[in-house]
């Protein structure tokens, strides 16, 4: 009799294979289904860290997949359709109270990344992750749980600009950046909590810092807004951000000392080289919007001086007439044959476009 083959079932007689042909497609399908659910459940509940699975939001990936899912939707159709007829919300104290709590939460966040290790007893060349139950180690997973929870608190950052009616802000790196993070974090709580990949929110929160609280200055008004010098560095400080995280992560390709799992070092480092590349997009992209617009203001400034002269004289000869007789108009004029008045219009105008500039500087620049 010749052997009949049969998947996982070779050189057997039709005999033997008698309950292997009794299988239909459909019993080969639930048994794949099967070997992967067990697969599955075997990542999620014997090779992950067993301290964290039954935190919040930590027992599968799928919810937070979900909530980045939703708040993708809302701000890219949801939001914009509900705002259709109303008019930009006015948020100026809820801006201010709002980057001041991300301040204080980052700093925070930081400071217990720095206690729990990195300040400590934490190597910038290699560091496994303390699986153990020691208050250290306890304090750095639930700081890194918290730094995980942070990512869905920065959501408000683009719901207040859908209530703004700044749609122009919610641009395609804003929305991949913010939708992103929650779920690639979730990994590193799951099964590295602290450790080597704990480098990267050491500097990410450190960077937040420094942006909520020019968040939180800028929204308090022009005064406060003429001492932000600073505000274009934003953008360089987290490509820095991005440049170190990479070395420090794809060093381990070369010594691996610690034993730390590759994989996870590779994919914050390929994390990290991605966002570099598009926040560097993003800044080219700002370079080139801003000498488009020194360009295009340029002809403007020329065009209402021009207006100014034609509709007042203010940049001909003096009027001899008016010089000739003593009269309070007079004194309106200097020897140069420039006008008080036109002085004062003139630095208006001036102040007028910077401070147009720059309010339109400090709402485009956003993570």
């Amino acid at each position: 009799m010749n052997p009949i083959i049969c998947p996982n079932e070779v050189n057997r007689t039709t005999i033997d294979l008698l309950p292997c042909l009794q299988k239909g497609p459909l019993a080969y399908q639930m048994d794949l289904v099967n070997k992967v659910y067990g697969g599955w459940r075997y990542l999620m509940d014997d090779l992950s860290d067993p301290r964290t699975n039954e935190w919040p939001l930590m027992s599968s990936p799928f919810p937070t997949i979900a909530i980045s899912l939703t708040y993708a939707y809302c701000v890219k159709v949801l939001g914009p359709r509900l705002m259709e007829n109303r008019k930009p919300f006015q948020l100026r104290k809820v801006l201010i109270v709002y980057n001041a709590i991300q301040v204080v939460f980052s700093a925070w966040l930081f400071y217990e990344a720095c206690a729990a290790g990195w300040a400590t007893h934490y190597s910038l060349r290699c560091q496994p992750v303390d699986y153990s139950r020691s208050p250290t180690a306890l304090r750095m997973a639930r700081g890194c749980w918290w730094y995980f929870f942070s990512k869905f608190t920065e959501f408000f950052d683009t719901f207040f600009f859908i209530m703004r009616k700044r749609y122009d802000q919610v641009s395609t790196l804003h929305v991949i950046h913010h939708g992103i993070m929650p779920a690639s974090v979730w990994w590193g709580v799951k099964f590295t909590p602290g450790g080597h990949s704990s480098f990267f929110g050491l500097l990410n929160t450190f960077v937040h810092i420094i942006m909520y609280a020019y968040y939180m200055l800028a929204a308090m008004g022009p005064k406060v807004q003429k001492y932000l010098w600073w505000k274009k560095y934003l953008t360089v400080l987290q490509m820095i951000q991005f440049v170190l995280v990479m070395a420090h992560a794809f060093q381990l390709l070369f010594w691996n000392e610690c034993n730390f799992p590759s994989a996870f070092a590779y994919f914050i480092g390929a994390h990290a080289l991605m966002f570099y590349f598009l926040f560097s997009n993003f800044l080219q992209a700002g370079v080139r919007n801003g000498k488009m617009a020194a360009r295009l203001s340029q002809p403007k400034e020329k065009v209402e001086k021009q207006q100014l002269v034609a509709n007042g004289n203010l940049e001909s000869e003096p009027n001899k007439n008016i010089e000739q007789h003593s009269s309070p108009m007079s004194a309106h004029f200097q020897s140069n044959g420039k006008s008080s008045f036109y002085q004062a219009v003139g630095k208006t105008v001036e102040e007028s476009y910077s401070s147009t500039r720059h309010r339109v500087y400090v709402g485009a620049v956003n993570n």
